[in-house]
Formats: structure tokens, sequence, C-alpha cells
């Protein structure tokens, strides 16, 4: 392949060919030869030098395409990395909608078997509110009422009803290490009239009317209110301690007597 400098220094030869032609004795007769052979050379670099143009243009066009098939390269190996990546995901979301379905399969079981449970809880709980002494009477039988119509609601969440019959009992157990004093109704019609209550626990439910005429206690045996004035004094120290008017001291109270039970 000829170059431009090659190009130049033949055509420069011929020039001094010609010149040295023309300067013999000869000149006349080679004149137009020579003329003819500077003129084809010179349109023969010049065709050398646009074939070269056209060499350097295809050149930077490969070049061009051979770093656009690199980047090609690359993005496929990105994209076949990212896909593997994506299937790894999703076989990780499948196994774990699998173990989800499977949870709420044994969700299903669980609430079948629970939902009886927590029905005779509540059932167990309004037995032991009606045998049990008749201290806060209305407040405990609504929260049992209360119970009893969440249980046929649908809209609340088998968790939440656990939840709040486990809170119920919690109460009554509360209720039975506790001293509380508080007013209610003693009676029914002509006879009722308000008192205060003193409870101690579940060990003794004892009243005394607001004119300190009268005093009494529960018993549990006869499920009866029972009246007792010698009581009169202890009943009021223990309301003047469950009210935080008194010091904490040792309470004389009426407890019913233990009994025994039956061996089978």
């Amino acid at each position: 392949m000829i170059g431009i400098n090659d190009a130049r220094r033949r055509q420069l030869a011929l020039s001094a060919l010609l010149a040295a032609s023309l300067s013999g004795g000869g000149w006349r007769v080679q004149a137009e030869p020579l003329a003819n052979a500077v003129a084809a050379q010179t349109e023969a670099d010049k065709a050398a030098a646009a074939s070269q143009q056209k060499i350097d243009a295809l050149d930077e066009q490969t070049q061009g395409i051979a770093a656009k098939y690199v980047q090609a390269l690359a993005d496929v190996d990105s994209l076949n990395k990212y896909n593997e990546q994506l299937a790894r995901q999703v076989k990780s979301q499948d196994a774990e909608v699998a173990s989800l379905e499977q949870q709420l399969g044994a969700l299903q079981v669980t609430e079948r078997e629970v939902q009886p449970l927590m029905q005779q809880m509540v059932e167990t709980l309004d037995q032991f509110v009606t045998l049990d002494a008749p201290f806060l009477l209305d407040e405990r039988s609504k929260r049992v009422a209360n119970l009893k119509d969440m249980m046929e609601r649908a809209d609340v969440a088998i968790a939440e009803k656990y939840r709040r019959i486990l809170e119920a009992y919690q109460i009554e157990l509360e209720y039975g290490r506790t001293l509380d004093a508080y007013q209610g109704k003693l009676g029914e019609g002509d006879a009722a009239r308000i008192v205060d209550f003193v409870r101690l626990g579940r060990v003794s439910l004892m009243y005394q009317t607001l004119d300190g005429s009268e005093t009494g206690y529960w018993n549990q045996a006869k499920r009866e209110w029972q009246r007792d004035d010698s009581y009169s004094k202890a009943v009021k120290d223990a309301l003047h301690v469950a009210k935080k008017i008194g010091a904490p001291d040792l309470l004389r109270v009426p407890v019913p007597a233990p009994t025994s039970g039956e061996k089978s």
C-alpha cells in the first residue's frame, strides 16, 4: 500500500528525471511521454491517498463496532446475573407462600379448636360470678355479658377475643387479693337502702349502713346477708383502711368456716 510520503518522493523523482531529460539534446522527443507519466503518477497518488482515507474511516468504524460488541457482551452478562437473582427471589417467595399457606391451614384448625374452648371459658366465668359473693355484681355481670356478645361477633379477631377473656379472668383473680370499699344498694323494693360495702379479698364481704346503725356480712354457706352488729367496730375500721382514712391494722372480720371436701 502506497503512503502519501512515498507518493511525494516518487513525484519529486519524476520531476527531476523530467528536468534532466529536458536539459539533454532530445528534450523535444521525450517531453510528452514524461509529462504523461508524471500526470499518471499524480493521479495514482491521489487515488492512493483517497484509498488510505477510506481505510482509516473503515478502521475507526471497525473499532466503534468492536467497542459496541464488547459493551453488548457486558450487558448480556449483567442481564444473565440479574435474571439468576430474580429466579432465586421467585423461588424464595414461592417457598414463603407455601409456608404461609401451611400456617393458614394450621391456623384454621387451631381456630376451630380454640373457639369452643373460649366459649367454655366464658360460660365458666359466668357461673363463677353467679356463685361467688355478690360484690360489684352489676359491674361483673356486665363484663360477662359483653364477653358473650363479643363471642358472637365475626369482626373481632380470635386473638382479641382470647385477650379480653384472659383480661376478665385476671380482674377476677385480683379481687381475691385486694381490700376494697364502695357504696351500693342492699335489699330489694321498699327495704332497699344504700350502704357501705367492704370486701377483704374473697375471705369476707361486709356491709354497714351509712349511719352505722346496722352491720352485717354475706353468709356464703346460706347465700344470704346476715346481720351481726357485733362486728360494727371491725367493719368501720376495715372501711377506714380500705378508703385509706386509717392506717393498715389487724382486722377482726367474719370469716366463713372451712368446709371439708368429700373423699371419692
